[in-house]
């Protein structure tokens, strides 16, 4: 007895499973054409998650950006401080994400 993973979940089951016991798909009737549709579909699922997080990433960049130049504060203020921090993360955080993406499409 072996452990594989769920086409489905990608969790850890038995290969003499007939379902998988966390997510409930059923291996004994599905066809390879079905677990190839289900891959596709979680490998699909999983980049437009990671575009979702670019996403939030890049309006963080922009308002915090936004914000440091149009929120009429000064340069020693905390609130200019917070902005440049923000603008920081959502760049960093949108970049680490289209490194993910990359990744993720090479592992086609």
């Amino acid at each position: 007895m072996a452990l594989v993973d769920c086409p489905s979940c990608n969790k850890k089951i038995s290969d003499k499973a007939k379902s998988c016991q966390h997510c409930d798909f059923d291996l004994g009737d599905a066809s390879p054409e079905d677990i190839a549709r289900k891959q596709s579909l979680n490998l699909y699922l999983k980049k437009q998650r990671v575009q979702n997080q670019s996403m939030v990433a890049m309006l963080l960049f922009v308002g915090g950006f936004g914000f440091m130049y149009w929120g009429g504060v000064a340069a020693d203020d905390v609130q200019y401080k917070l902005a440049v921090g923000v603008s920081i993360i959502g760049f960093v955080w949108y970049l680490v994400n289209r490194v993910r993406l990359v990744f993720l499409k090479r592992s086609n």
